[in-house]
């Protein structure tokens, strides 16, 4: 059952750097336009929460411009990505807080009051204040978006339910560059009896907040 007042809509890492040409998705060859796809799926989703009242919490990947937060074994693995953090690209510096590539995508714009969360790790609990602003509104079902699948979303569903958050994964509203990490991501979640929460679309959530209304 949906309680609009203890349920939040968490946007995981939807900025240019991973959704846009020329990015750091784009210069470690991913496939921009399917990490692009749930694009319209998020905007209903977002349109829907805002109309009733919602949670809404949106986060972002990204370092301090000094990469003074950057382990060192993090930094090695996106070399040899081939996309570097802190390199210079189109976009900007690549995944390095204020620069324009950092930023989330024109279409999923935050509004004025919605929580934008700046994380250095995959998961949007570690070294945050996430979990602070959630228990703080009362916050017990999570609905997560966004991107990847396979470790943005993952990391950040793991986290929640160590944490004792009811979660659901937006099925359609979730995307990877590859089609096969995607599904393999939601296969997980059902494993004995549903042991991260449940899988469902943007569609049965719009229905839950119409019914919840």
């Amino acid at each position: 059952m949906l309680e609009l007042r203890h349920s939040a809509l968490l946007v995981i890492d939807m900025q240019r750097d991973f959704c846009a040409p020329g990015g750091y998705a784009d210069r470690a060859g991913m496939d921009v336009q399917r990490l692009r796809a749930p694009i319209p799926a998020i905007r209903r989703l977002l349109a829907g929460a805002r109309e009733r009242g919602m949670t809404i919490i949106h986060t972002r990947e990204g370092h301090r411009p000094d990469l003074s937060d950057l382990p060192e074994p993090k930094r090695r693995r996106a070399e040899a990505s081939g996309a570097p953090i802190g390199s210079p690209g189109p976009l900007g510096r690549l995944l390095v807080r204020g620069e324009y590539g950092h930023d989330l995508i024109d279409e999923l714009q935050p509004l004025a009051g919605e929580p934008v969360i700046d994380k250095p790790g995959y998961g949007a609990f570690a070294h945050t204040d996430l979990e602070l602003l959630l228990r703080n509104r009362g916050i017990r079902q999570l609905f997560l978006a966004g991107v990847t699948t396979e470790v943005c979303v993952s990391s950040t569903l793991r986290q929640a339910i160590d944490l004792g958050f009811e979660c659901f994964t937006l099925a359609d509203a979730c995307a990877s560059h590859d089609p096969r990490l995607h599904q393999a991501a939601l296969n997980m979640i059902h494993v004995e009896g549903g042991l991260f929460g449940r899988v469902i679309d943007s569609a049965e959530l719009l229905d839950r907040m119409e019914s919840a209304a």
